[in-house]
């Protein structure tokens, strides 16, 4: 099964990744985690991917759209993988389509007026990147899971978040029509509620497409 999770910036998308490919045996792919570690291992194209980073650049479409060609073609995505991140925009779906076949799109719908308390209030572990909200801290700095250091990302700020909601608006959003018209979208609604609530309806949903 092959699947993308879509949504807004701070819908929740990392806790709902996280629980999908566990259950389901996924290989869990964000474009972020591939660069850094082609960065990190100093691949032709990480390098060519750190050369527009290190000058406050977006990395060009073509670009992204090779570093995940390259990756689906490992053998850890044999059994299926999820796609967080990619595609942002309708070129990178369309350049998706031609090397990748997708059985469904989890789209997490939520109102921009939480998004904004729950992304200036996160909290991420700079170990395993586990997210909390500083409402269930209790004045706790370190991870739960592992242990690491909590940390506030620099752009978890409201100038930050207003752009960054502001380009998923523009550039992301269209790709929820896209895999409509394909009948791929798979739409869920992320609320306050606690996430396993909300992986409960998307599980329903997963088991029988996996049929």
């Amino acid at each position: 099964m092959n699947l993308i999770l879509l949504g807004a910036p701070g819908a929740g998308k990392g806790t709902q990744a996280t629980k999908i490919s566990e259950r389901y045996g996924l290989v869990h792919i964000s474009t972020g985690d591939i660069f850094r570690a082609n960065i990190k291992n100093g691949t032709t194209i990480g390098m060519l991917a750190k050369s527009y980073i290190d000058r406050g650049e977006l990395v060009p479409d073509e670009v992204t759209v090779a570093i995940v060609k390259d990756r689906l073609t490992w053998d850890d995505c044999a059994n299926g993988f999820l796609l967080d991140g990619f595609p942002r925009n309708l070129f990178q779906a369309q350049e998706l389509d031609k090397f990748a076949e997708i059985d469904g799109v989890v789209n997490i719908n939520i109102d921009f007026g939480l998004l904004m308390d729950r992304l200036c209030g996160r909290r991420v572990c700079k170990e395993c990147g586990e997210s909390y909200h500083v409402s269930m801290l209790n004045g706790k700095t370190t991870c739960e899971r592992c242990g690491g250091e909590l940390y506030q990302r620099k752009d978890d700020n409201p100038e930050t978040v207003e752009s960054r909601l502001k380009v998923y608006t523009e550039q992301t959003a269209p790709l929820i029509d896209y895999y409509t018209e394909k009948g791929k979208i798979l739409n869920f609604t992320g609320t306050e509620a606690p996430a396993e609530v909300l992986f409960e309806e998307v599980k329903a949903v997963l088991d029988k497409l996996k049929r």
